[in-house]
């Protein structure tokens, strides 16, 4: 289906990062998958092309490309190569903006000109072992001793765990309210602040998403991120932008799913005849194909609303929801048509399949997306 809301700029901006992909990305996809963890050079060279937080500010080495449409492309193109590892939509879209939008001149001019280049990889910390989607549960705590916060507490399931240089760290800093808590930054090699394994996971193979754990880490004043007790807002102000980043993703992801099952079922033959000359077969496909483009026009049309800051958290919620229970729908189907080797690790709807099935639950679960639109309907 014709897509109308990117214009020539966007298009020249997709050419380029493709590019990219194939070259810097594309070759090493086997490597890193079996290392478990994407090269960091990889971080370096897409900073040299500009591909790091492009919507930053050209005095810390920016492009000022304010327009999440280059957020999407990018969500788009990792997507079609099927590669979750080298996640800039973490680094960009979901870790970047804390520090544009909570952080002040100094932190600004003493990190994003790294974190532009690629040198200072990001993370962000919030979920823990007995709290998931529940923020206000987190045990982590970070106690106010004058000069400095002490941090103590654990972390997992963090992407970027491994190979993160700053690590926006949500910690509890009032055990009277459950809701106060304060955004700090945890530098690499910081004492007491320690990565554990890298998590064996279902998919994401080539993400490095580890456990971390502070121990008395002394965390001084100039990282914190705006007020010490107001985190926990800071953290919802951030999720309509997250959600959105992983619709972007999931229809995309879809799509990557879609061709590749159509490029299989018309040279796979069963009973001496293509696959996909069997109804079955081809009203699957244009069931998958009709709700595909039906996301995709939601989600580009939530995009255009959060460009010009009109996208609420519900409807957020509604592109997340949607995008990602269509995905696993998608890669589900394209893995049953490719019958047998649709269970081999070597075909890329395996992969596909493996690495979609997250998605219905990081960044809030899907239940979670349905409590959220029920409150946004009074219910």
């Amino acid at each position: 289906m014709l897509r109308n809301h990117f214009e020539t700029e966007h298009n020249l901006f997709r050419d380029a990062f493709r590019s990219f992909l194939n070259k810097e990305v594309v070759p090493h996809q086997e490597e890193w998958e079996e290392a478990g963890v994407v090269d960091r050079s990889v971080w370096r060279k897409a900073g040299e092309m500009g591909f790091l937080l492009p919507w930053a500010e050209e005095e810390y080495g920016g492009t000022a490309l304010k327009d999440f449409r280059y957020e999407q492309i990018m969500c788009e193109e990792l997507a079609a190569i099927n590669e979750p590892g080298f996640m800039i939509p973490l680094h960009s879209a979901l870790c970047g903006p804390y520090i544009a939008e909570y952080g002040n001149a100094e932190q600004k001019a003493r990190w994003l000109p790294g974190i532009i280049r690629g040198e200072s990889i990001l993370a962000v910390a919030m979920t823990e072992p007995s709290a998931g989607s529940d923020l206000a549960g987190m045990r982590t705590t970070a106690v106010d001793k004058g000069d400095h916060f002490v941090l103590n507490g654990s972390k997992v399931f963090i992407s970027n765990g491994l190979l993160a240089d700053l690590v926006i760290v949500a910690a509890k800093t009032d055990p009277a309210n459950k809701h106060a808590m304060g955004l700090f930054v945890v530098e690499r090699g910081m004492e007491g602040f320690e990565r554990g394994r890298n998590l064996k996971k279902l998919g994401m193979k080539s993400q490095d998403t580890a456990e971390l754990f502070f121990n008395n880490v002394k965390v001084p004043k100039e990282n914190l991120l705006g007020d010490a007790k107001g985190g926990f807002f800071y953290l919802m102000s951030m999720l309509a932008q997250e959600r959105l980043t992983n619709a972007c993703g999931a229809v995309a992801g879809a799509e990557a799913a879609l061709n590749a099952t159509v490029d299989y079922v018309k040279e796979r033959k069963a009973f001496d005849r293509p696959v996909a000359h069997f109804q079955n077969t081809r009203f699957k496909l244009a069931e998958m194909r009709t709700q595909i483009d039906v996301a995709q026009v939601f989600t580009d049309r939530c995009v255009m609303d959060h460009n010009q800051k009109k996208l609420t958290p519900e409807v957020a919620a509604e592109a997340k929801l949607f995008t990602t229970e269509l995905l696993c729908k998608v890669v589900d189907e394209g893995v049953q048509l490719h019958g047998g080797w649709g269970y081999m690790w070597e075909y890329p709807i395996c992969k596909m399949y493996a690495n979609a099935r997250i998605q219905r639950i990081f960044a809030g679960t899907s239940e979670i997306m349905k409590e959220i639109i029920s409150r946004g309907m009074k219910l």
